[in-house]
């Protein structure tokens, strides 16, 4: 099975390898990374424009890599609520049919240092890298990792959330099974 991956993060692409390895377990995954625009901004600031940025990187893989059984978006986001900055991600996966799979990850609460350095237009992952005194954690256990002590990552919070998006994939309950 060939799934195109719209990223060349390493976090990405090991939390796609993991959970469709864990959904298809009889299968050989091949994992092709295929680098592509969002059409979002680099820094998606709410919700809706996370969600469309990965739904635009699934879709865009598929133009750009045709051959290929699944095409998979990631994207994280930032929101505001109720004064706090809230991080997230959205994961995408198209099928070779019409489907689609959408899932979100769960919202992670951002300590308040944090979101001044966002509010005053620095990136979250440079943002979480000077507070945490950290380099390059995007690609690594992320804010869930340094928040949590690496009792949650990143990469397994993608992933599980990467497994409810393959879903409408893998059951009868789903229309276009």
């Amino acid at each position: 099975m060939k799934v195109v991956v719209s990223s060349a993060n390493p976090v990405k692409l090991a939390a796609t390898r993991q959970a469709f390895e864990q959904t298809f377990p009889d299968t050989a995954i091949d994992i092709e990374s295929c680098t592509v625009a969002s059409g979002v901004s680099d820094q998606p600031m709410n919700d809706e424009e996370t969600r469309r940025g990965a739904i635009n990187r699934a879709q865009a893989a598929r133009q750009a890599v045709a051959d290929a059984d699944y095409w998979v978006g990631l994207e994280g986001g930032i929101e505001v609520i109720d004064g706090a900055l809230m991080a997230s991600a959205w994961m995408a996966v198209l099928g070779t049919g019409d489907n689609i799979g959408l899932s979100r990850t769960m919202g992670l609460p951002l300590p308040p240092t944090i979101k001044t350095l966002v509010d005053d237009g620095m990136e979250l992952g440079e943002a979480n890298d000077r507070v945490f005194a950290t380099l390059n954690s995007k690609q690594g256990g992320g804010a869930f990792g340094l928040l949590t002590d690496g009792r949650i990552t990143r990469e397994s919070v993608y992933a599980d959330t990467m497994m409810i998006a393959l879903m409408p994939f893998t059951h009868d309950l789903y229309p276009h099974h």
